[in-house]
């Protein structure tokens, strides 16, 4: 069973980090700001989404559709790569599960989850 978590996304990503009164600017929290928006204006409905111990960045659903994200500002670790992987191969189902990376990556696959670069992603259609 997957459970929801709490989070809380802004609609503004400048005014989330005057918000967040961090000085240190973290760019896998705004990545994944973004990613989370763009999932809205698609017209998903999205969650957090928790198997197990294992988090799911985000689960985006519309009626007859089920697409699992994970966000990740690199993948150029394997360590990294492993736990994103894992995370995603962790729910035992058919639904599309994909990795969004800052990476320049085209047409990647790992295990039957397609990794996408953000930017792509943000102009895709």
């Amino acid at each position: 069973l997957l459970k929801t978590q709490g989070k809380y996304y802004m609609v503004d990503n400048g005014i989330r980090n005057i918000m967040s009164n961090n000085q240190n600017y973290d760019s896998g929290n705004s990545l994944e700001n973004i990613v989370y928006i763009e999932l809205l204006r698609r017209g998903f409905e999205v969650y957090v989404g928790k198997y197990k111990e294992i988090e799911v960045d985000f689960v985006a659903t519309k009626p007859n559709e089920t697409i699992y994200y994970q966000v990740k500002k690199t993948m150029l670790d394997e360590r990294v790569e492993e736990c994103e992987k894992k995370s995603l191969l962790s729910i035992n189902d058919n639904y599309p599960k994909i990795i969004l990376t800052m990476d320049k990556v085209k047409n990647k696959t790992i295990d039957g989850i397609k990794v996408i670069n953000i930017i792509d992603f943000l102009l895709e259609e």
